[in-house]
């Protein structure tokens, strides 16, 4: 079972920092603890007026005080409506600002998060925590602040006139809903287990299912679409065994619960009788506690009706707890990178593998790169090209040895100096469903449209952006592969880094845009310190040293020109079984 999943008896620091984000300011807290007391008090006040309607009438008053009093009922019973409504309205609107800010704190913490916990959790089963769990959380705090807070108040000033009625009637309506009380408790502890199961079986099926979705195209060309189904049959299986058990144990409750009232309600009743016969309690005092037990018997039957959201939300915020208590396993540094210039890059011994693998992907790495020198990886797939562009990247952290950029270890660099003088241009580009603009800045504060076109033109996206409909406004939808590239060396313009990584950039461009990309390469490398991945060899003829990994070992090591000279070398021989002039 996942970290996220059983998380939840360590975090009880972030549970305490998601209920702070739910929390309303001041202001809006004191207009919903009054709309909550009115919600209440006025409720309480109606019976009262319906045992004085029933002693008057039985005591013969005029048709005219009958009405009024009827009248006085029926203002109260409405205003009692609209104290409930307002209360509704602002709980929504209270909860959904409070768990608006829990979905940016979420979303901004799992991005956060390193490699390997992104790799242990599909994007699917975090959708499900960062949406799912909190609109569960959501539709519990409205319903907590209308079923829970208003009806503890309700029963509270129930037991407490019923007290002053009658103190034997109030002390049976005491025990009475202790025991239900008690009942719900333990109804709510075999239960939550249920629902946190429930919800589990929802998250796998979210994260199966994007991740079908995602490889459809695969899917389909390798004629795996009956093991798809099979696989979602499974997992939808498990999710409705999950569901009907959570949908058993509350119907049970229900029932349970149903006959309780109904056994209390006749007590109740009997009492009331008793002592009208004894001549203690006139006859509207019995309607007003026959009243008043329906009322305690409404705010227990909302408990019950919203039990299952309780659990839900209980199972909802365990996980968005377990999820905040996830710490990155790559410590933030303070040290900043030197600000302007080329970046120089050494790493010293370094070897690294993956926590869930005794094997190391990396060992004994030791290169040097010069400010403004480009350095070319070269090796088989597998052989440890794309990790090692990664610790250059600080997606991971060796551990042996250090990568140091700039003469910083990245161990000690703040993480917005690296992000900022550091820039990699990958095979598969993301896109976003946002305008041109946002995706040449990434969201950032864009630099003015002037300097985004500039951009454009200097890798060969000048006429393309010239057509688009609504300018850099226009929603970027239906590139080519060659065009997203192209948007990613844009991308690295703007960001003007000191390093920049090139893993795989060229590796799937048409001739034409190869050949456009080649020249923006060159301008990219000018002035800069680069590291370049290709399989094709040829993309290498300008760079300035070779590094041939094989099985995570730099095999050979050296200036290019050297090493293309040298009949003996590895560069050497893999240059010309591709057919590419030394």
């Amino acid at each position: 079972m996942s970290s996220i999943d059983t998380g939840a008896s360590s975090a009880s620091t972030s549970d305490l920092s998601v209920l702070r984000l739910l929390r309303p300011g001041p202001g809006a807290g004191a207009a919903l603890t009054a709309a909550i007391a009115a919600a209440t008090a006025l409720p309480l006040a109606a019976p009262q007026v319906t045992r004085r309607f029933v002693d008057d009438a039985i005591g013969g008053a005029s048709t005219r005080h009958l009405t009024l009093v009827a009248l006085a009922y029926l203002g109260l019973a409405v205003a009692g409506q609209a104290a409930r409504m307002v209360t509704a309205w602002l709980a929504s609107r209270l909860a959904w600002d409070g768990t608006n800010r829990l979905r940016e704190r979420l979303t901004g913490h799992a991005l956060g998060l390193d490699l390997a916990f992104h790799g242990r959790h599909t994007p699917g089963e975090l959708i499900e925590r960062v949406d799912g769990d909190v609109v569960a959380v959501a539709d519990f705090v409205v319903a907590f602040l209308l079923d829970v807070v208003a009806s503890v108040l309700l029963l509270a000033g129930v037991i407490v006139v019923v007290f002053a009625v009658d103190w034997r009637i109030g002390a049976v309506l005491l025990m009475y809903c202790l025991l239900i009380g008690y009942g719900m408790a333990r109804a709510q502890r075999l239960a939550v287990p249920s629902a946190a199961r429930s919800r589990a079986a929802s998250a796998t099926l979210f994260g199966t299912l994007e991740e079908r979705l995602a490889g459809a195209e695969d899917l389909r060309a390798n004629g795996a679409g009956e093991h798809t189904v099979r696989r979602f049959h499974q997992v939808a299986a498990a999710l409705f065994q999950a569901e009907r058990r959570d949908a058993r144990i509350g119907t049970t409750l229900l029932a349970g619960t149903s006959v309780a009232f109904a056994a209390g309600t006749a007590i109740m009743l009997g009492l009331a009788a008793w002592t009208v016969q004894a001549g203690t309690l006139t006859v509207g005092t019995a309607v007003l506690l026959f009243q008043y037990t329906l009322m305690v018997r409404a705010p227990f039957e909302r408990l019950i009706d919203q039990i299952r959201q309780y659990q839900a939300a209980l199972a909802g915020l365990a996980r968005i707890a377990a999820l905040l208590a996830e710490r990155p396993a790559l410590t933030p540094g303070t040290r900043p990178l030197p600000a302007t210039g080329p970046l120089g890059l050494r790493v010293e011994g370094v070897a690294f593998g993956y926590p869930d693998d005794d094997e190391q992907v990396l060992s004994g790495i030791d290169v040097t790169l010069a400010p403004g020198e480009t350095l070319g990886l070269v090796g088989r797939t597998g052989s440890g090209k794309t990790t090692l562009a990664r610790l250059v990247l600080r997606l991971h952290d060796p551990v042996e040895g250090a990568v140091r950029v700039g003469g910083v270890d990245l161990r000690e660099a703040d993480p917005h100096a690296l992000r900022t003088r550091i820039g990699v241009v990958t095979q598969d580009v993301q896109l976003f469903a946002a305008s041109v603009r946002d995706n040449l800045t990434l969201f950032r504060p864009s630099p003015g449209d002037e300097r985004l076109m500039e951009v454009l033109h200097g890798v060969g996206l000048g006429e393309w952006a010239a057509g688009l409909p609504d300018g850099l406004g226009t929603e970027l939808r239906g590139v080519s592969a060659g065009q997203a590239q192209l948007i990613a060396f844009a991308r690295a313009f703007l960001a003007d880094p000191g390093l920049v990584v090139l893993d795989e950039a060229s590796s799937r461009l048409d001739p034409a845009t190869e050949r456009r990309i080649e020249d923006s390469v060159g301008r990219l490398l000018h002035g800069r310190t680069a590291v370049i991945i290709a399989h094709r060899l040829s993309s290498l003829s300008r760079v300035d040293k070779i590094a041939v990994l094989d099985h995570g070992k730099i095999v050979e090591y050296g200036r290019r020109d050297e090493l293309a000279a040298d009949p003996d070398s590895r560069f050497g021989r893999l240059l010309d079984l591709a057919g590419v002039s030394r």
